[in-house]
């Protein structure tokens, strides 16, 4: 199934033969710059709208909606043409709205402590399923504008290479936003970071790291196991001497793994040469990984420890946890509800 998001002006061009170039022009502008259905395109002729909507539905449809944080948090589970299922997360800020979008339907990197990789993988989104996300975020968020687009839901965005770099070309292209308004995560497929080096976008790019030892981060991240951490400092080196843009690390703070002194000298060792951003998350419980992440008290001690040894840090303030929509918790959840786990508080 082809979204309209999937379209070029090319394609409608060709598409809708014979029909004025000024009518493609308010097509565009209607999905990219207004974020307009079809039939909320009212400056078109009734036939053509008509016409639009029939050949080119859209491909999400909207399944559930919650919401948190007095209401500033929503989470969407869209169902797609073939029953697969996605989440979407909407996070409005005093200064800024932020989409984190889903670029896989599941995934396959199968992260101990995530959710989505506990559910498995299904498929590869298409550019126009992702794009998508992006606009029905835009209309709800209105008459907000929205800011920042986050590649940090569903899915493993490098693994899904061309997808993910269409549409931060287009989102760019089309709705105008600044690559620098727009975060790629990624567990650490050194290939991938090197490709994407070269592809001249200045995105922020956002790894999770969460161990910085081998023997552990194979199990929290068997990814590791083919790109060890020596392979993913080579691409990191590359993606910071290509760009020139600074490199973040993700970190989600386990109580008892990762939160120790020893951890934070890893960690030191392995970003300072780098001069990585350290991002600290407190772990988002998930119904697979039965721990709790680390106390508030723990988490500014590691962020003190992180500061003390040179580098820049902040911790994420974890948004949506009560309805499964915090880092890490987004998974299919038409396959039943979540059991609820302890969160330390201390």
């Amino acid at each position: 199934m082809t979204s309209p998001y999937d379209l070029s002006r090319e394609d409608f061009a060709t598409h809708l033969d014979g029909v004025p170039n000024y009518r493609i022009n308010q097509i565009l502008e209607g999905l990219w710059q207004q974020d307009r259905r079809f039939s909320e395109m009212t400056s078109l002729p009734l036939a053509l709208r008509t016409q639009l909507e029939e050949e080119f539905p859209l491909a999400l449809t909207m399944t559930s909606e919650v919401a948190t944080d007095a209401g500033e948090t929503m989470k969407w589970l869209f169902t797609l043409a073939d029953g697969a299922t996605i989440e979407t997360v909407l996070m409005a800020y005093q200064d800024r709205v932020t989409v984190c979008v889903s670029t896989q339907a599941g995934c396959a990197m199968n992260c101990s402590f995530c959710a989505t990789g506990q559910a498995g993988f299904t498929r590869h989104l298409t550019a126009g399923e992702v794009l998508e996300q992006v606009a029905y975020a835009a209309r709800t968020a209105a008459p907000r504008r929205l800011s920042n687009v986050v590649f940090m839901g569903m899915g493993e965005p490098l693994a899904n290479y061309d997808v993910t770099t269409t549409v931060v070309k287009r989102l760019h292209a089309e709705r105008g936003m600044s690559a620098r308004h727009l975060t790629v995560s990624t567990v650490g497929i050194a290939p991938a970071i090197e490709r994407l080096a070269g592809e001249g976008l200045p995105l922020t790019l956002a790894v999770s790291l969460h161990v910085a030892n081998d023997a552990q981060r194979d199990k929290l991240v068997p990814i590791n196991r083919r790109y060890n951490l020596d392979r993913l400092a080579v691409a990191c080196h590359e993606w910071v001497g290509t760009t020139n843009r600074r490199l973040s690390f993700e970190w989600a703070l386990i109580a008892g793994l990762n939160d120790t002194p020893e951890a934070a000298q890893e960690l030191l060792d392995y970003a300072r040469p780098l001069q990585a951003h350290i991002n600290l998350i407190p772990l988002n419980p998930t119904p697979g990984y039965p721990v709790i992440g680390s106390s508030m008290s723990k988490v500014r001690n590691f962020a003190d420890m992180i500061e003390a040894g040179g580098l820049t840090v902040t911790t994420r303030a974890t948004r949506g946890r009560s309805i499964a929509a915090a880092c890490g918790q987004l998974a299919e959840v038409t396959r039943g509800k979540r059991a609820r786990l302890p969160v330390s508080s201390q």
